[in-house]
């Protein structure tokens, strides 16, 4: 059986040191190249396509859930595991929305990183036990009537932002908190204005609170 080729993509050169010499030890994984931005992750996923991204989610210019959605784009078959010290709720579901395929906190033991490359690689999906027991909270709170979305016209992506904006969120604080660019944010924005037809900003949020969005 052919090793599991591996990229590693974060800004820290120690982080990428040590995984490295995490997969050199190992007999079945193949260390195949590391990226410090989320452009060059796409580059070198397109390049030397590898089967397991690891992605961290906070790097300078594109993060690593923009990039894991352009990675998956590209080539559907790359497994993306996250990698990163952020166990916010938005992070997580936005990675997974994202393509990607597990979701793990830095600081687990060798061999819980091993077991989750390999788990990946082979099409499984795993996480840290405390993303995991967020994402059991969140599916058991859902009921049936949640199930169908406010406002259909809009994508799930710009939902998302339109509940933050009903909670009183800036573009800058929605950007950090989405790990995308404040441009994007303010397309995303324009565009809920556009859909839901209405002539504002303060509009939109008012459509929103009366529909229940940002409490």
């Amino acid at each position: 059986m052919d090793a599991l080729t591996v990229l590693i993509v974060d800004d820290h050169q120690f982080f990428r040191d040590g995984v490295r010499a995490l997969l050199d030890a190992q007999s079945d994984m193949e260390y195949v190249g590391e990226a410090t931005t989320g452009e060059e992750a796409i580059r070198l996923s397109a390049e030397m396509q590898p089967d397991v991204v690891l992605m961290d989610v906070h790097m300078p210019g594109m993060g690593g859930v923009d990039a894991t959605h352009q990675i998956m784009k590209n080539s559907p078959q790359i497994r993306v595991l996250v990698v990163t010290m952020f166990e916010d709720d938005h992070l997580v579901f936005a990675a997974m929305r994202a393509g990607a395929r597990g979701y793990l906190l830095k600081g687990v033991r060798h061999e819980d990183m091993v077991r989750a490359i390999r788990a990946v690689g082979n099409g499984d999906a795993i996480f840290s036990p405390a993303i995991a027991t967020k994402l059991v909270s969140y599916f058991s709170t859902l009921q049936p009537a949640h199930l169908a979305p406010v406002f259909p016209e809009l994508s799930q992506r710009e939902r998302e932002i339109l509940a933050l904006l009903a909670q009183g969120c800036k573009n800058a604080e929605i950007a950090e908190r989405l790990v995308v660019s404040p441009k994007s944010v303010r397309n995303y924005v324009s565009n809920v204005i556009s859909k839901l037809q209405v002539a504002d900003r303060a509009q939109a949020i008012l459509r929103a609170k009366d529909a229940g969005l940002g409490k």
